[in-house]
Parts: C-alpha cells; structure tokens; sequence
C-alpha cells in the first residue's frame, strides 16, 4: 500500500509499526497519553496518502473492492477526529 514516490518501503512499513507500537504503550501511561495521542493525528495525516494512492490505483489491490478502498478515507478521518479529541479530553 505504500506510494511508489517514496523510497525504500520496506524500512517504512517497519518504521510505521514500531512507531505504532510506541504510541500504543504511551497510551497506557497517564503521563504520556496526551503526546501519544498527538502522535497518533500525526501519524494518521502521514498515512493519509497512502490511502489515497490505494483508492486510484485498485488494480494493485484486487483483494479489496473500490468501495472498500473509498471509505478507509473518511474511517482515517474520524480516527483523527477521534485521537485529537482524546488528547483534547486528557488533563495530565
């Protein structure tokens, strides 16, 4: 799913889920929910284009139907919506 402007994407994928990963632990700790949660709108707005690359080029992604590669956009939208709204809630 990774643009093909952007090199090396193996390193990325790996890159993406540890920082995944690191958000996730961050999340559990009070004193750092709110980063975290920054974190996460961050990362979430620099996948974007990923999503968005899947949507014009579904001939790359036979096993998920157009409809299926249109909404993950708006679903991201929300997480973001989602995850700035958490950070927005935490007081620490």
């Amino acid at each position: 799913m990774m643009p093909e402007y952007l090199p090396m994407h193996l390193e990325l994928v790996y890159i993406s889920g540890v920082v995944e990963i690191i958000l996730g632990v961050m999340l559990l700790i009070p004193k750092t929910q709110k980063l975290a949660a920054l974190g996460i709108v961050l990362l979430l707005i620099v996948v974007f284009p990923a999503n968005l690359y899947m949507y014009q080029n579904p001939q790359k992604f036979p096993n998920m139907s157009e409809i299926a590669l249109l909404i993950r956009m708006p679903i991201q939208l929300l997480l973001i919506l989602w995850a700035a709204s958490y950070r927005k809630s935490k007081t620490s």
